[in-house]
This record gives C-alpha cells, structure tokens and sequence, in this order.
C-alpha cells in the first residue's frame, strides 16, 4: 500500500532527506511505513523566502528504484530490416533506439561532425566568426539543443512516454534528478558525454551512423515509393524500405528537395523576435526577493506573455545563469540562441522574446508560398548580418532604448563571446514584429517590476524557434501523403519543440515504421 504526499520545505532542508522523510511521515495516514520516494521537486518563488515543493512517495513494502536499466533487454539487429534515419538529433536518436527494440536496424546520416568534432566549428564560429554549413550550433550530432542549453521541459504529455525518455537518458549519463525536478536541465557541458554514449548503444546494437554525410536527393520509385537517399558529395546511395526525416528546423535544403518531389509541404506558424538578457544577480532580486541569492537556490527563472494585435508575445527558451551563442548556419546571417551549462553559474539571464509570425502577416511574401516563412527568417537574418562588420557580432540595444526608438550611445556587459555592437533594432526589425515586442516589453515590464530597465541588452535576432513549414502526414502511418515509406519526424517535419517532444516524436514514428515494415513486437 502506498501514498503520495505533498510538502514544502526551506531551500537549506531540501537535500535533507531524513529530514524530508520525517516530515512526510507526520503527514502520512499509513499505520506502517517501510519506504519514501522523492517523485517530484519544485520552487515556490511566490512565498516570501522561496519555498521548495515536494512529492514523497510513502509505501508499506520497498518501493522499486525510478531508475529502470532497459537497454540489457535490446537485443542486437541482424539487419533483415533496414530503416533510414536522416538527422542524428533526439529525434532521430531516440528513433533509432525503438527501432533496435523493434529488431530493425537503424542507418542514421548526418550531414554534421559528432559532438567531440562539433566544438572546433563551434569555437570558429565564436572566436573567427566563421559558419561551417553542415557543423555548427544546429547541425551535427545531438541536433540543436546538444549545444543550446539542455532544457527537458514540455507540455506534450500526451504524446508520447516522457518519464521513458528521461529514463533512457539517465541510463546513458544523465544524473537521476531529471526524473523528479519539475523543469528538468541536463546542461550544454554534460550533454554531448549523453549523446555519444547514446551513439555507442546504437553501434553496440547494431546500428550504423555515418557522419559528413548530406543528403542531396532522395529516390522514389516510380510509385512514389521512397527507396533511399543520394550523397552527392561522394556519390554513394544508401537504400531501405523505409525512410525518417528527422532533420531539425532548420535544414532549408530539405525542403527544397521534397518540393522537387511533389512531397506535400505547408506554411506553418513559428515565432520571431529578440534575446534578452539581464543580469542574473537582478532577475534572482526580482523572483526571489533576495538582494543576494542564497546558495540553496538556484539561478532563477521567469515566464512571460501577453497578447499584442491578437498575436502572442511570450518569453522563449530561458536560460537562466547562460550564454547567448550564435546560431547561424549559413554565412551571411545573424542568429542568437541561449544556453546554460549544468550549474547554471553565469553572471547572465537570458531568454527569446517573440512575437508569434502567422501566415495573414506574411501577405508581402505570399507568392513565396509554403515557403513564405522560410523567407522571411531568411530576410530578418540577413538585414541582421548587413548592419554589421562581416562577422558574427550581433545588433543590440538597451532595452530602455529599444522600446523608445533610440540607437544606444553604449551597450551592458554581456555573455555573448563574439561581441555585441550597438545598432538600431527598432529600425531592423520588421516594423510589425517592432511594435508587438516593444509593447510587449512595456508590459512585460508592469507585470514583473524591475523588468524592464536599461541593465538589459535586446540582441537581434531570435529566429529559429522552430520551424517555419510543416511535412504533412498521415495521422494514423505517420507518413506522407502518397509517399510510402517516408516518414516527417521531429522539429524539422513540425510535429516538436524540444529535446522531448523531439524524442518522443522520434518513437512513435518508429513504432509506425515497425508496422510499415510488418515487423512483430519483440516486448
């Protein structure tokens, strides 16, 4: 027999756990308890101090441990079946994983490095301000989010088995607090150890993963049928039965192949707008209501939003004691993402502010399409590139000076190692996106009081929060429309926005390749 309990305690109780377990005890109805379990934690900023939340588990028998070791049961592929994977990112890595458990063998490709690989094009891109197209922040192993932060936060609970990915990143490194931290963070500097022991379970299996490897075209039969995919720069033809696009947001050239395929592609609805940051010793003031934080709490969050001309304006991505880091991955644009390191130590806040971007406020760019979307990140990146010295320092203004209109006589310190340069926003960003963040801001800063204030530097521009178009599929195959075998999965195809719900997608599509292939259940 078991409970579930809720308690609060002080920050300096709240790695006490005979202390937890004592207080969990008094407010248990069980006559005889055996065993307690911490399932969930979180802060309760709005209490004066902080508060930290818990859920104990409190039964009469042992309770089993949360930790599940799953990977001894995966039994290695003979490769009788074969499924492509193009992307080695969460959702093309937790595909891969489900179909190893499905008896399938996994062929992943990814145009990028593999994450020990990948830092030396990051380092280019910070100190040289060069953009190597196939290896930087977005591309390579692990996708986008190896690199920018960490965050394992969604709301997609009912798409798919969240406690089951957490578990499976556990298994490959991840420490065990993300099964019970309510805004789960792994950490940019502990997450490609993660991914590339994650890569190793795949090989162990049996799976392949070829790295450097961009797809140029894929083959069809005369059917529609897919077959496989072409690497134009060395020739070769990888074929299967089946094929899962789990390319990421922001790889525009496979659009553009699978219109040249008649793939169905749609404009969906993304958001754009800057990164803000503060320093981290005022947004702790501001949400803690400690002149100096204490060492039991960590570096604090915010969330905000508000509707401006019937758009969503709303905080993205925070990253609370991070780094903003340059995105681009192409040359000749200005792209700005954040991400914090496991502690979460840096002197900085950051986070996006976007304005949602729906199609009615694209009509200058309707002959683009599908693809209107595409051009308009396009567009805003480049005007961002053009206001600069050729390299990759990026736009900024004072906040204050932001939403009044005025280029910045000077800028705050900043985390962001390629350099800031004052530069007029307001004028560079497209006057509608302008005008929803800047009243935006101005109520952002009536809610959150502090908030708004010219300690804060707005960089230009935050534009790849997800993906600007959408590959339409089957609702019950997963697949495209009158294309067998081709399988839209992640970010990229439009159905995620994370790491998780990246993962997540990256399953479910693989138990439908599973049952394209007429491969039995081995559970």
């Amino acid at each position: 027999m078991e409970e579930v309990v809720e308690i609060r305690v002080s920050p300096t109780k709240a790695e006490d756990w005979d202390s937890i377990k004592r207080i969990a005890a008094k407010k248990s109805t069980l006559s005889e308890i055996q065993d307690f379990q911490l399932v969930k934690k979180s802060i309760d900023a709005r209490s004066r101090p902080p508060k930290i939340q818990l859920r104990v588990k409190i039964a009469t028998e042992k309770i089993p441990p949360l930790v599940r070791n799953t990977l001894p049961n995966i039994l290695p592929v003979s490769g009788k079946q074969n499924a492509i994977i193009v992307g080695a990112g969460p959702a093309g890595y937790f595909a891969a994983l489900k179909l190893l458990e499905r008896g399938v063998k996994p062929i992943i490709l990814d145009r990028g490095k593999d994450v020990r690989e990948r830092r030396r094009d990051l380092r280019a891109i910070q100190q040289e301000g060069i953009v190597d197209p196939d290896s930087n922040y977005c591309f390579g192993e692990g996708g986008a989010g190896t690199y920018s932060d960490g965050k394992l936060y969604t709301r997609s609970h009912k798409r798919g088995n969240i406690i089951g990915v957490l578990q499976l990143l556990v298994e490959h490194g991840a420490k065990e607090n993300i099964l019970i931290d309510a805004h789960p963070h792994i950490g940019s500097n502990k997450l490609p150890k993660i991914i590339s022991n994650i890569r190793e379970s795949i090989l162990n299996k049996g799976g392949e993963i070829h790295f450097g490897k961009r797809v140029s075209d894929f083959l069809f039969d005369a059917k529609g049928r897919i077959k496989g995919v072409f690497i134009g720069d060395t020739g070769e033809e990888f074929l299967a039965d089946a094929t899962i696009l789990a390319t990421g947001h922001s790889a525009r050239d496979i659009y553009t192949l699978l219109e040249k395929h008649n793939v169905p592609i749609e404009f969906k609805p993304f958001a754009l707008g800057v990164r803000v940051e503060h320093p981290q010793s005022l947004i702790d003031k501001l949400q803690y209501g400690q002149t100096k934080r204490s060492e039991f709490l960590p570096a604090s969050s915010y969330k905000l939003t508000c509707q401006v001309e019937k758009r969503g304006v709303f905080r993205f991505c925070m990253c609370p004691g991070g780094l903003v880091v340059p995105a681009a991955t192409a040359p000749g644009e200005i792209v700005v993402n954040g991400m914090s390191l496991s502690r979460r130590d840096s002197p900085f806040a950051n986070s996006g502010m976007v304005t949602a971007i729906e199609s009615e406020d694209l009509r200058s760019l309707r002959s683009e399409s599908h693809f209107a979307g595409l051009a308009f990140q396009k567009q805003v990146e480049q005007a961002m590139f053009r206001s600069g010295d050729g390299s990759q320092q990026a736009p900024a203004q004072r906040m204050t000076d932001f939403v009044q209109g005025l280029e910045s006589k000077d800028l705050p310190s900043s985390s962001y190692i390629p350099g800031l340069f004052s530069a007029p926003l307001h004028k560079l960003l497209p006057t509608f996106v302008y005008q929803r963040l800047k009243e935006g801001l101005i109520v952002f800063g009536k809610k959150m009081k502090g908030y708004y204030t010219q300690e804060a530097n707005v960089i230009g521009t935050e534009s790849r929060t997800s993906a600007p178009v959408r590959i339409p599929r089957e609702p019950e195959t997963c697949m495209s429309p009158g294309k067998p075998g081709l399988f839209p999965c992640g970010e990229g195809a439009g159905y995620a926005g994370g790491i998780l719900s990246a993962a997540m997608d990256g399953q479910r599509v693989a138990e439908k390749v599973a049952e394209f292939l007429n491969v039995k259940s081995t559970k």
